[in-house]
């Protein structure tokens, strides 16, 4: 296959990180600057998924109003995506009829992979019920686009690749939020390291 070419089948799924409101407006509360360039990118992917057959997967974060996971109780990120508010919302512009809707983060976990949250104290992971739904599908490969590379869309696919699905990240199709300044270069680098496939990227 060449390099920057994604096939889809009914063996491969689509997962669509976080494409809401709060960070893919520019009004959002945590808005990844050109966050909402990409959707053209991602609903390109959409389409080629549902032609191929593939499964869509489309997940939000869905925190409630206080939890350790916001700077105002003490954690790392300021209030976003507080669950059935404007910012939790996808995009309006996503072409998205998901198979699966994972919503993270719903009991004040980190939500960051699509796969798994993380106790904001103890660090202690749980999944969230995506694997097991693709290994009952007999899903073998799956494609990350979404928000934000260097968070959640990294997070996702470390844990896709870890658990043996062959991964595939499109770079294009992503931004960083760059707390800190060069975190997207880093997050590339470690995903591919990680054995992750990324296309739409510089090599």
């Amino acid at each position: 296959m060449p390099d920057d070419v994604i096939a889809y089948d009914p063996r491969t799924a689509l997962v669509v990180v976080d494409v809401q409101n709060d960070f893919a407006d520019p009004s959002g509360s945590l808005y990844v600057a050109g966050g909402d360039d990409i959707i053209p990118a991602v609903n390109d992917e959409i389409a080629a998924a549902r032609a191929g057959g593939a499964t869509v997967v489309t997940t939000q974060d869905w925190h409630p109003p206080a939890t350790p996971h916001f700077t105002t109780d003490g954690g790392t990120w300021p209030v976003h995506c507080v669950r059935a508010t404007w910012g939790a919302e996808l995009h309006p512009d996503l072409d998205i009829e998901a198979d699966l809707v994972v919503r993270k983060g719903t009991g004040g976990e980190d939500g960051y992979s699509a796969f798994t949250v993380l106790d904001p104290d103890t660090g202690a992971a749980s999944p969230t019920g995506l694997g097991g739904y693709l290994r009952e599908r007999g899903v073998q490969r799956v494609v990350v686009v979404g928000l934000a590379a260097d968070v959640c869309v990294k997070a996702t696919a470390l844990d896709a690749v870890a658990a043996g699905l062959d991964t595939t990240v499109r770079w294009d199709a992503t931004r960083a939020v760059d707390v800190e300044p060069g975190d997207g270069d880093r997050a590339l680098t470690e995903l591919r390291d990680a054995g992750v496939r990324v296309v739409g990227a510089e090599p």
